[in-house]
């Protein structure tokens, strides 16, 4: 098949900049191991590694735990690798491949959802960056800095929140130097997190004279156990949360792929980058916990906490190093380029990526994120099964509309020409936007439960609520084409790209 022209020709003033325009082929300079080094550089990250030590706090025993976030990440891998397909046939980033799909105006419906969840996770792992400096810093001053009394409304104190400032401040500084430098820092970063990882599970190995008891712990759901007989129970709404924790990137993830090579740098880095990382730095959180029962007396799921237990001098530097660098490339590469584009597209002649980018930390600043992780119930449950329940039924549509009904095909010069194929009914394709509606409708009552708006719902909203992204996924995807068949044949002739 041919690459198509991607040179714009009369687009829309109001509807293109630099930032959002197609990335010519000349400008592609991401491999496959450019690819995989922006999936390792985001996934080896605090959340990551104390992902699996929620899945045993809800009663799993190590291996069901590794294995749920390793079925979860292939599951998502392959929404991953299908909506990372038009990022690199077309080069556009994810808010203008929703204007194929949503309409141009509707497009800022995905675009923006997707873009204040990235906020959230932008303030989360600020948070745990600030966490590591503070804990860190405690350290150094030998001072107890816990024992300051909490800040009225904030419900921590001063010193956490200067750290937490602090750390928001130097990724506002790499946000002023823009996307390229994004590559360079995933790229750097990536060989120096895997050997920091995997320096500390040996560490940890040898500390522990083995990597201690919770490997050997049975899980709470076989005989005799606290929650016997409750294992599916847990499982399905914990691999939905699994799903969730990358359903975003799932959206957005053209807003890389439109700078790949090929096809295969884009399909082949993800694969490679994504579930193995995922599953081994998952393995390295419950490995280096259990050996901490051993080493300390109580298992410590927070490696924050963990290095700040391990000593002074240079380990200290060291450690507040790696942790930086961790949250630096997870937070910068995951939760800025998508709110960035999402708010160019609102507005391309005023918006730049830098100016995306300050709004997103501001808001980072603003949902409170420390509040956010006060509980694994609150993280997984709440906040991860939650935004998939919002996210799933656009990847659905995304999907059926570029693959099933348009065969890969897009009008190019379309997607930038405000009164071309993708304006519908004013702008606004109303047959995505009820699809999602419809779809988001049966994980509502269940979010209300397991967020505690609501005391009690009938049993069956608990149990859709636990496949909250399946079902949102499959039935706006199913949805979309229905409507599109009966009410928009027409529409969609007419948005088709003529080969030849």
């Amino acid at each position: 098949m041919s690459q198509p022209d991607l040179a714009l020709h009369d687009p829309d003033p109001g509807l293109v900049n630099d930032d959002i325009r197609p990335v010519p082929l000349a400008d592609r300079h991401w491999s496959v191991m450019s690819m995989a080094s922006l999936w390792v550089g985001m996934v080896v990250c605090v959340p990551t590694y104390m992902l699996a030590g929620g899945l045993i706090d809800q009663g799993m025993n190590w291996a069901q735990a590794v294995l749920t976030v390793m079925l979860g990440n292939v599951v998502v891998l392959g929404p991953m690798i299908l909506n990372g397909h038009p990022g690199t046939k077309y080069g556009v980033p994810f808010p203008v491949l929703a204007r194929a799909s949503f309409g141009i105006n509707g497009a800022h419906v995905p675009s923006l959802m997707r873009a204040l969840v990235a906020c959230g996770w932008f303030g989360i792992q600020t948070w745990v960056g600030g966490s590591a400096i503070f804990q860190l810093l405690d350290v150094i001053v030998g001072a107890d800095l816990t024992a300051l009394a909490d800040l009225p409304v904030l419900g921590i104190n001063a010193a956490e929140f200067g750290c937490f400032l602090g750390f928001w401040a130097l990724q506002v500084v790499i946000i002023h130097r823009g996307v390229e430098s994004i590559r360079l820092l995933e790229s750097a970063a990536a060989p120096f997190l895997i050997v920091m990882g995997l320096a500390l599970l040996v560490w940890a190995y040898v500390k522990a004279d083995g990597f201690g008891p919770m490997l050997s712990t049975p899980s709470q759901f076989g005989p005799g156990g606290a929650r016997e007989g409750q294992f599916w129970q847990v499982f399905f709404p914990s691999l939905t949360a699994m799903v969730g924790f990358w359903a975003t990137l799932s959206l957005n993830i053209p807003d890389f792929t439109r700078y790949a090579k090929s096809q295969r740098d884009q399909v082949l880095g993800q694969a490679i980058g994504l579930p193995t990382t995922m599953t081994l730095f998952a393995f390295i959180g419950v490995a280096v916990t259990s050996a901490t029962t051993v080493i300390y007396g109580a298992p410590i799921w927070d490696p924050t906490l963990l290095l700040g237990k391990m000593g002074g001098g240079v380990t200290v530097v060291l450690s507040l190093f790696a942790l930086t660098i961790a949250t630096l490339s997870t937070n910068i590469a995951a939760n800025v380029v998508s709110p960035a584009n999402a708010m160019i597209n609102v507005n391309p002649r005023k918006i730049s990526f830098r100016i995306g980018g300050y709004v997103t930390a501001g808001l980072g600043i603003a949902i409170f994120p420390w509040k956010l992780l006060e509980s694994t119930g609150s993280y997984i449950f709440t906040w991860l099964v939650g935004y998939s329940a919002l996210l799933g039924p656009i990847g659905g549509i995304l999907i059926i509309d570029y693959f099933v009904l348009r065969r890969t095909h897009l009008d190019l010069q379309g997607l930038y020409q405000r009164n071309g194929p993708y304006r519908y009914y004013k702008g606004f394709n109303l047959a995505a936007l009820v699809a999602f509606a419809i779809a988001v409708v049966p994980n509502v009552l269940g979010f209300l439960h397991a967020a505690g708006i609501l005391d009690a719902v009938a049993p069956i909203w608990d149990t859709i609520y636990d496949y909250a992204w399946f079902v949102g996924f499959l039935l706006g995807g199913g949805l979309y084409w229905v409507f599109m068949k009966l009410f928009a044949a027409e529409q969609l002739t007419g948005a088709l790209e003529r080969p030849g």
